[in-house]
Parts: structure tokens; C-alpha cells; sequence
């Protein structure tokens, strides 16, 4: 991924919790790359791969889920 935007968003506490509770058992995880992956992965199930452009968009949301699940941290 080489461009990043932050991005400023409210979630139920528990899911806050859950999120908290994944990354103590999983520690090579942070949250960005939980929701990296979280978004990617919806936008794979939801897109309707109809046009050019959104089979672009499909592909690179494909390539950010899979380099996100796959993702070694050094």
C-alpha cells in the first residue's frame, strides 16, 4: 500500500472491546491493518464487478486484502 489517509470513525464499545481483545492475543496485528483488512473484505463482498472501473476498484481491493493478511512485520 503506498498511500495512507486516516480516517476518524465512531464504533459500539463492543466492538472496541473485541477489536482490543484481538490485537492482545494477536500482536504482530495493529489496528490499522485490522481495518485495512475489515474494509477490503467488505468491499470484496458487496462489489458488483459490472464496469471497467469497478472491476479496477475490485482488483485493488483484492490486493490490499491479500497484502494486508500476508503482511510481515520486520
Amino acid at each position: 500500500m503506498n498511500t495512507t489517509v486516516s480516517v476518524f470513525a465512531e464504533i459500539p464499545e463492543i466492538l472496541h472491546d473485541s477489536i482490543q481483545s484481538y490485537l492482545t492475543h494477536h500482536p504482530d496485528w495493529d489496528v490499522n491493518r485490522v481495518f485495512s483488512a475489515a474494509l477490503s473484505l467488505f468491499l470484496l463482498q458487496n462489489e458488483s464487478v459490472n464496469t471497467p472501473e469497478s472491476s479496477r476498484s475490485y482488483h485493488q481491493a483484492a490486493r490490499i486484502y491479500l497484502e494486508t493478511l500476508f503482511e510481515v512485520q520486520v
